[in-house]
């Protein structure tokens, strides 16, 4: 009848509310609770950057601030985990399940107004992984930049060598305004071998820098400075050449990095900072240059062995459509080869026999030197090419880290509904402990496959994937577990079998 269908109507609605109000309660006391677990985790974790060097409770308090849309990427699925298994949990502990079965509502419709707000939430956070943790983390560091520029001495700890542009630093003590002024500096600076040449130390020093400058001036006073000299000739070598220097007063000039510096290959987690559109380009273009520099380093290196490089199949068409190249040839060596003898030299020491002994010795140490010289240059842009394949990686695995944190959070639904459906428990006890010890397999499944995806053990795709995927079928089996309303296991099944054994096992005594 007309007038029963829009009854039952209007009850399905009063009860999608009524589920849907639950949830998000659920959902936001959950959120709220990991929030803060993760903000104090994050100060613990930097309190040691943050603590006793002269910030104020503003700027620190930026800091978190602008971290909290990278920790949210953490916190979201958790709480949508932790969430469904409460809500499902306290409907099933509280019979309000088996009404609901009673009146012919079944699992999956009485998870449909959460599916739909799960399949938004997840289109939320793709969002919030493409626009907003990119704003953040750009903020961030003109945070830092901001910090160093205004407040040099911040980024040196007392005590300890700190980096800075290629210098590592130590100071016995900071003192004054800013801790600007400092006391028994030790400063080595790195060569462009990257080799540790040159040893700087002053009694004194004090760091001057303004917000108008990108360049911050360290003045030291009453020091020494110390170069290993690098020999050109292999005499030189013999003499050990070493420079030392007594100053009264030295200023070195320490240039901050241009906001254009965020797309040099020595920063691999500019990643972060792009969107989905940046990541895409930059792949691109990443690849392209990968490809470019590998082909002409290959080009170099034969080239140097003096190795012959196979023409390719269009460039011999077109030498034997051509009549004059043909025609150059001399008739006594055309068809010359299958009229020479077989070659008598087959294998390296028969080549070398053709020589005299003085230059078969010369023949192998001209040989030793070019291996040499090659294995070196080999070695050399083997660091540069694995730093640029793991930027190269690093950009895809972030580019499918957006699309699979959506994914996620309506996955780990799946798996947390039907699940606090089947454990039939709720509040903050059982289902804490169960979301947190799924959560942790998720996360470390996610993390160990990034770093093995960083490394090119792993395809990146996969290596964002994986958490993920494993999830899936985890979702799709509790899924048919509660619809069926069973257990996680059917343990009297297994009683049953046990029981049987044991019986059989005596009848045969």
């Amino acid at each position: 009848m007309p007038g029963t269908t829009s009854l039952e109507i209007r009850a399905l609605r009063i009860l999608d509310q009524y589920i849907l109000g639950r949830f998000l309660y659920n959902f936001i006391s959950s959120f709220v609770i990991l929030m803060f677990i993760f903000i104090f985790q994050t100060i613990w974790l930097f309190i040691d950057d943050l603590a006793g060097k002269g910030l104020d409770i503003i700027i620190i308090a930026k800091f978190i601030f602008y971290l909290l849309p990278d920790l949210t990427e953490k916190v979201l699925p958790l709480t949508v985990l932790l969430a469904s298994i409460i809500t499902f949990g306290n409907f099933a502990e509280n019979y309000e399940f088996a009404a609901m079965k009673a009146s012919g509502i079944s699992l999956q419709r009485s998870m449909l107004s959460l599916i739909i707000f799960v399949t938004f939430l997840g289109g939320v956070a793709f969002f919030f992984s493409n626009s907003v943790i990119p704003a953040s983390q750009q903020k961030i560091y003109n945070l830092k930049r901001n910090i160093a520029k205004l407040k040099p001495a911040a980024i040196i700890q007392e005590g300890v060598f700190s980096d800075i542009e290629g210098r590592s630093i130590k100071v016995e003590r900071k003192y004054g305004p800013n801790d600007r002024f400092l006391d028994n500096v030790i400063i080595h600076e790195k060569s462009k071998q990257q080799k540790n040449n040159t040893v700087i130390k002053a009694k004194s020093g004090e760091f001057i820098s303004s917000e108008e400058s990108e360049v911050i001036q360290l003045i030291l006073h009453d020091g020494y400075y110390y170069e290993n000299i690098e020999p050109k000739s292999s005499e030189d070598k013999r003499l050990q050449p070493f420079t030392r220097a007594y100053f009264e007063s030295y200023t070195i000039n320490i240039e901050l990095p241009e906001q254009q510096d965020l797309e040099e290959d020595r920063n691999v987690t500019t990643d972060k900072m792009k969107n989905v559109y940046r990541l895409n380009k930059d792949i691109d273009s990443l690849k392209k240059n990968n490809i470019t520099i590998i082909t002409a380093f290959s080009k170099n290196i034969s080239n140097r062995m003096g190795a012959f490089v196979a023409l390719d199949s269009d460039t011999l068409q077109a030498a034997s459509n051509n009549s004059e190249n043909i025609a150059s040839i001399p008739e006594e060596f055309r068809n010359q080869p299958d009229e020479l003898p077989p070659d008598s030299l087959k294998t390296i020491a028969d080549i070398i026999s053709i020589y005299k002994r003085w230059e078969q010795d010369q023949v192998i140490n001209s040989a030793k030197a070019s291996v040499t010289n090659i294995l070196n240059s080999v070695s050399g842009k083997k660091e540069e090419l694995e730093k640029r394949y793991r930027i190269y990686n690093m950009h895809i695995l972030s580019l499918h880290k957006k699309y699979a944190l959506g994914l996620s959070c309506i996955i780990l639904f799946f798996v947390g509904a039907p699940l606090g459906a089947i454990i039939r428990k709720g509040g903050l006890g059982l289902p804490m402990v169960i979301a947190i010890g799924l959560f942790l397999t998720y996360f470390f499944l996610g993390v160990f496959a990034g770093n093995y995806a960083k490394e090119g053990n792993i395809h990146p795709v996969l290596g964002a994937w994986l958490s993920t995927l494993i999830m899936l079928p985890l979702s799709i089996y509790l899924t048919k577990k509660a619809t069926a309303d069973r257990g996680l296991m059917d343990f009297s099944y297994m009683m049953e079998r046990i029981k049987g054994y044991f019986k059989k096992t005596k009848e045969e005594e």
